[in-house]
């Protein structure tokens, strides 16, 4: 049996539930993970889970979380029974020492299994999702760098987030409506900071970009980034934009780090 490969690292954009029905975005997806050697295990960190200490999620199947409302039946009755990750838990908690907790009741949260429907669709990948202890970025970055050698055993780390996020500031009326300036300009600083890995830039996001509290008033839509980032410290970084373009008016880029 050969050995797992090292993985690549992503942040994605997650949509909502509706992102199910956008044929373009959902294919985009689906050839993302067709383009990526197959995951032993899939740990991911999503906007929709805030808890400190770091928080490990249920280790077996269990029930979604359908953390929105007023939506059609039809998105509350999704599933995705993807194995559990037991084997995957014991290791993070290795790696991040005694003050991981354990939630073995909350199931996967829209962030995560939105997107993980369209590129696994098949369930058969271990899915753990763990919360943000944090929204500050640096100690993100140091969450990501401490998870990084599970990369080496075939892990796909995945940052579940939005590139833009201001849903006050837009109105769900048209998916292809022309972005307002606040996220046309976040999305092309920060394609630009992540090409020429400027961290320091990254790191400070608020101040160092333009638009940026329009972009994301409230910042845990970008702060999976950061997880990401440093999970992809110890390798050359290099960040290459899968998805880009907007989805009513937000933007969803999304990176792959090598």
């Amino acid at each position: 049996m050969s050995e797992p490969m090292s993985m690549p690292v992503l942040y994605l954009s997650h949509g909502a539930p509706p992102l199910a029905d956008d044929p373009v975005w959902t294919s985009e997806l689906a050839a993302w993970s067709a383009s990526l050697p197959t995951p032993t295990a899939i740990l991911i960190v999503s906007a929709h889970w805030e808890n400190a200490p770091l928080t490990i999620g249920a280790t077996t199947t269990v029930p979604l979380v359908y953390d929105f409302w007023g939506f059609p039946d039809r998105y509350y009755d999704v599933t995705y029974p993807a194995p559990g990750a037991p084997g995957l838990a014991a290791k993070v908690r290795a790696l991040l020492g005694p003050s991981v907790h354990d939630d073995p009741g909350r199931g996967l949260d829209h962030g995560a299994y939105v997107p993980l429907v369209e590129m696994y669709p098949d369930a058969d990948v271990p899915v753990l999702q763990v919360s943000m202890p944090s929204l500050d970025p640096a100690e993100l970055l140091e969450v990501g760098r401490k998870l990084a050698p599970l990369r080496d055993e075939g892990v796909l780390i995945v940052g579940s987030g939005f590139f833009t996020h201001n849903l006050s500031a837009i109105r769900m009326t048209d998916p292809g409506v022309t972005p307002p300036s606040w996220s046309a300009e976040f999305d092309d600083w920060g394609a630009r900071a992540l090409a020429e890995r400027d961290l320091d830039a990254l790191l400070d996001f608020p101040r160092k970009s333009p638009s940026g509290p329009l972009a994301h008033p409230r910042t845990e839509h970008f702060a999976p980034l950061f997880v990401a980032l440093g999970a992809s410290l110890s390798t050359e970084n290099t960040a290459r934009s899968v998805i880009d373009g907007y989805w009513y008016g937000l933007s969803k880029r999304s990176v792959q780090f090598t």
